[in-house]
């Protein structure tokens, strides 16, 4: 919706992107927390969605205060605001192609320690690069007001920069096109590697016939490698329809559901990486689901814990004594 010479940010897609913006704030700090929590859990892929989880934190929290405010000048919260957010969501789209890439490399290239190796010159890239452009950005006067032309009420690059185009481009949009153009290329070659593995193998089924299945962990982890490039590509379209569509200068980039999509897609990736990776990841989703039941009733748990001595302990049947 255009009203003069800005976007006009409805009262309803305010709501919607602000508790889009609190799912992922939540999500982002679940995953967050749970690492935290378990140190079994800390292995290097978790680590590197810990960095993702950390940029996806801050792009909720400056994205709802952008929501929130609904910027109509070049203020100094405005800055601020639109230059958290760009660090943030360029720094989210490295690290999510880097969780890629060091998948890949342990996979498919069978090297953990080059995949390790690794990990530092992801640090320098994934926090540098968009540090470097942020700080470029503002210290030249591009970030600020933008209209809402290609947001939804924050702030981005400023609409009265005379290279706004070039600048929307270094401090976001050519980072998302490359993701969109690796990320389904790594996981389908990841994907590949692991079926060909499998079919290799085949020969060897009768033998291990006897092993317990694993086809539900395996199914599940083909759904997730399905699934990421698949997630990230239909949250960020909508933001990369908008921007296509105001170099194209049509008015349809103001379109009310056009705007809410972008709106929720920008915000959504912290509360879609917890879903992958905290609620359907069996370990996790059953220690967090014991943790909050102990939460809500600490005496019982109490009570578990220390049995009655008045009474000999039952085992269950079929129950060991070294269980």
């Amino acid at each position: 919706m255009a009203e003069g010479n800005h976007t006009v940010v409805y009262l309803s897609e305010q709501v919607v992107v602000l508790c889009s913006c609190a799912l992922s704030f939540v999500g982002s700090s679940l995953i967050i927390l749970t690492y935290i929590m378990w140190a079994d859990l800390r292995t290097t892929p978790r680590r590197l969605l810990v960095y993702l989880s950390v940029s996806d934190w801050l792009s909720a929290v400056s994205y709802a205060f952008g929501v929130w405010r609904v910027f109509h000048t070049d203020s100094v919260d405005c800055v601020a605001q639109g230059a958290i957010s760009t660090f943030a969501n360029t720094s989210s789209f490295f690290w999510t192609v880097a969780i890629a890439v060091y998948l890949y490399v342990v996979i498919v290239r069978a090297s953990q320690r080059a995949a390790d190796s690794l990990v530092w010159f992801f640090h320098i890239v994934s926090w540098g690069v968009p540090l470097a452009i942020t700080g470029a950005a503002v210290y030249l006067n591009k970030i600020g007001y933008d209209a809402s032309e290609v947001s939804v009420g924050w702030c981005w690059v400023s609409i009265h920069a005379p290279d706004r185009v070039l600048w929307m481009l270094l401090t976001g949009k050519i980072w998302e096109f490359l993701a969109y153009l690796t990320l389904p290329v790594l996981y389908i070659l990841i994907k590949r590697h692991i079926y060909i593995a499998h079919a290799a193998l085949s020969e060897y089924r009768p033998i291990l016939a006897n092993r317990p299945p694993s086809h539900a962990f395996s199914s599940m982890a083909d759904m997730k490698l399905t699934l990421i490039p698949i997630i990230f590509i239909v949250l960020r379209i909508w933001s990369t329809v908008r921007f296509v569509l105001l170099l194209a200068g049509s008015p349809a980039r103001l379109n009310a559901v056009l705007v809410t999509l972008h709106g929720i897609g920008n915000t959504s990736q912290g509360a879609a990486n917890c879903i992958m990776f905290v609620l359907l990841t069996r370990p996790i989703r059953t220690r967090l689901c014991a943790a909050l039941c102990c939460a809500c009733c600490s005496s019982k748990c109490r009570a578990g814990e220390q049995p009655s001595h008045g009474a000999p302990h039952r085992l269950l049947p079929g129950q060991d004594t070294s269980t």
